[in-house]
């Protein structure tokens, strides 16, 4: 049956969305491997390369660790399915909504991830937000904050989330969870990857009920300007073979 699916999606589509896929069903893979899933719920979308206004989503009812290249679904921004993957399932309402705005809004990004980890909500919750305490915190120099107004199905919020984004890699969706973005997949996971290291070791930190060491405002805003775009190598060019190569060692299934 994979195998039939596989067949069937890959010859449906072009080289370039294809490696896209590839490249976003090993991320959904990674999240999970990472404990930042969450059950069926939340998502990671990325726009498909030679379709502008198209991109790929998740089958609403598949955990993370099944989904797989041919079983994502395309989409248009006004959520219409443009190529289904015969899984019997359709798309969430709410990944549509937050994502489609990012896709629409930026289109300097490939894809957007959105996760309710523990950690995340629990930093979410905190009227001081992420606080730099850790050199990964600290990466996030600018990062946007957007109050909760329910479950994301409005869509006179999207013009609100997009607006709290702006030009940043990454957001703290209040009461809610983490949102990041990036130009590759690879770079949305790793930045995502970092806020969620972040969150920990700050709720971690917090709970141990000392006083916290907090670096000088000039190391804070320095040590970002060293994490900004164009001072360090391009991510992807290190993380994404490596992380590619450990989920083949697990499980290659995300490729068919």
């Amino acid at each position: 049956m994979a195998e039939q699916h596989y067949d069937a999606m890959h010859n449906k589509v072009s080289p370039e969305e294809w490696q896209m896929r590839v490249d976003l069903a090993a991320c959904y893979r990674l999240v999970a491997l990472h404990g930042m899933n969450d059950l069926i719920y939340n998502h990671i979308t990325a726009g498909v390369p030679d379709e502008p206004g198209h991109f790929l989503i998740n089958p609403y009812g598949y955990a993370y660790e099944e989904v797989t290249a041919s079983s994502l679904v395309k989409i248009d921004l006004d959520g219409n399915v443009i190529l289904d993957s015969d899984t019997g399932y359709g798309i969430n309402q709410a990944g549509f909504v937050i994502h489609s705005a990012v896709h629409r809004a930026r289109r300097d990004v490939a894809c957007v991830i959105h996760t309710h980890s523990a950690a995340g909500m629990a930093v979410s919750a905190l009227a001081c937000g992420l606080l730099p305490l850790t050199q990964n915190a600290m990466f996030f120099g600018d990062l946007g904050y957007h109050d909760y107004e329910g479950p994301a199905i409005d869509l006179a919020e999207q013009s609100r989330l997009v607006t709290d984004l702006g030009d940043n890699a990454a957001m703290i969706l209040r009461n809610h969870g983490l949102l990041s973005v990036g130009s590759t997949v690879c770079e949305a996971f790793v930045i995502m990857h970092w806020l969620e290291r972040a969150c920990q070791a700050q709720t971690m930190a917090m709970a141990c009920n000392t006083e916290l060491t907090v670096p000088a405002a000039d190391v804070v805003k320095l040590t970002g300007e060293r994490y900004a775009k164009g001072q360090r190598r391009k991510i992807t060019e290190l993380e994404w073979p490596a992380l590619l190569r450990m989920l083949d060692r697990r499980d290659a299934s995300y490729q068919t």
